[in-house]
């Protein structure tokens, strides 16, 4: 969400003259966007923020200091919080506000007062208007694989997370502006989307009928845009994984068999303490619903561990359920307290140590179970999308139905393609392959 966000305000930046650069040395305007979920990741904020607090100082110096600004979710629930701590800060503002930018800038060039007394502009609203409707119609968007965000804000309110409280009620974008942005990407040359929200299979967007569709219906009509050949989404809450939305894997070719399906926890009583909505028994049935559509579905997960009162036997049930699910790829990390949440002021907060220990034997099952699903990939055939260059000479790179890395030699011409590959070794965190033989003749 972050970097469809960042290449919006790119779009919204350009008809002021602003283009990307390379790094925040050549730049008139340095924005920081931000994430609120870890704590970890909100102090790096201040940590980059105290370096271009030396840079604007010297470009002011020269008389050239650069406007310096915080975006994203830690804008959002420490705005106030962050001017106080970094004065120097020129503009604050959350993730639902960035369309109204080039009006903040404007106000920041025409501020007088000194930058270090704290003239910091801060939009943290909510506002009425909806920022889809008043963002550029081109994107910035090139190559061959693109974000599109069809869903944003959350109302389920888990009592570990932030974004209800970030990025606000759950609203879905129009059908009609969905279609119409997936056809102006695919036409600059996307050939793969990856549909975002923060709730994106809750998914019920208005359509021209009058009626409403849901994710399922939507993938439906964005596989109808000419030369769209890949469809993914994330991120999926379990509680919405409706029968519809399996049977769209089953169905729609275009729907890449890969779905992240965030678990949490594998212990009824820690799921109900985290007000997930839905227990292990559940989660395991919908994942059962989705093998039996899609058979070679490979799922990746989420799993927070330490949450408070978490005790061995929780966590054991978090250890069977991976064992019994058997993921290609997974997220864990441990509990995490954020200021605001319901979690944060429980009782029974688990030892640092502890959480270290139980995150490790869980990371270490879960790197297990990715290195064998990589490893079940080498003499298979996959259609792999070349989607970058890789770091070797004459080497591309490229993503499987199943989202691995795919590494290969590769003419240049090829970048932006789907081609058979045929896979010779896994990795950890990657294959390599080679063209199929008619396409040999095509490598570098």
């Amino acid at each position: 969400m972050n970097v469809y966000d960042s290449a919006r305000m790119a779009d919204v930046l350009a008809p002021l003259g602003y283009a990307q650069v390379a790094a925040p040395e050549q730049a008139d305007m340095i924005i920081l966007n931000t994430c609120h979920i870890r704590e970890k990741a909100a102090e790096k904020i201040y940590s980059e923020l105290g370096r271009l607090r030396l840079l604007k100082r010297a470009g002011r110096l020269r008389g050239a200091a650069p406007i310096l600004a915080v975006a994203g979710c830690v804008a959002q629930a420490e705005g106030a919080e962050m001017l106080r701590r970094a004065p120097y800060l020129d503009i604050v503002f959350g993730p639902q506000t960035y369309h109204r930018l080039p009006e903040m800038i404007a106000r920041a060039e025409r501020a007088t007062a000194s930058v270090e007394r704290g003239a910091g502009i801060l939009d943290t609203d909510f506002p009425a208007e909806v920022k889809f409707d008043h963002l550029p119609k081109v994107s910035s968007a090139a190559g061959s694989t693109s974000f599109l965000t069809i869903q944003e804000g959350c109302d389920k309110f888990c009592t570990f997370c932030v974004v209800p409280y970030t990025r606000g009620a759950e609203y879905s974008r129009p059908v009609a502006a969905v279609l119409e942005e997936g056809r102006r990407l695919v036409a600059r040359g996307v050939r793969e989307l990856t549909l975002l929200g923060q709730n994106v299979n809750a998914y019920h967007g208005a359509a021209p009928d009058g009626g409403c569709w849901d994710l399922s219906r939507l993938i439906g009509g964005l596989a109808e845009i000419d030369g769209l050949e890949r469809i993914r989404y994330t991120t999926s809450h379990p509680r919405d994984m409706t029968p519809a939305l399996c049977a769209a894997h089953r169905d729609c070719g275009a729907l890449m068999p890969y779905l992240h399906l965030p678990a949490q926890s594998g212990s009824a009583r820690i799921l109900q303490a985290m007000n997930r909505g839905y227990g292990p028994e559940e989660y395991l049935a919908s994942v059962e619903r989705l093998r039996r559509a899609r058979p070679d579905i490979a799922l990746s997960g989420d799993f927070i561990v330490g949450f408070p009162g978490e005790s061995d036997a929780d966590f054991e049930a978090t250890m069977a359920l991976v064992r019994a699910v058997g993921y290609a790829q997974a997220y864990s990390f441990k509990y995490s307290a954020r200021p605001g949440t319901p979690a944060s002021q429980l009782a029974e907060q688990v030892p640092e140590a502890l959480k270290g220990e139980r995150l490790q034997r869980l990371q270490e099952l879960l790197d297990e179970q990715q290195m064998a699903f990589n490893g079940a990939m080498v003499g298979r055939r996959l259609a792999v999308l070349l989607d970058r260059p890789g770091r070797q000479l004459g080497q591309l790179v490229g993503r499987s139905p199943y989202m691995q890395a795919v590494h290969l030699d590769a003419a240049a011409d090829l970048l932006g393609e789907v081609v058979e590959v045929d896979i010779v070794a896994a990795h950890a965190n990657s294959l390599a392959g080679r063209l199929t033989a008619d396409l040999a003749g095509r490598a570098a």
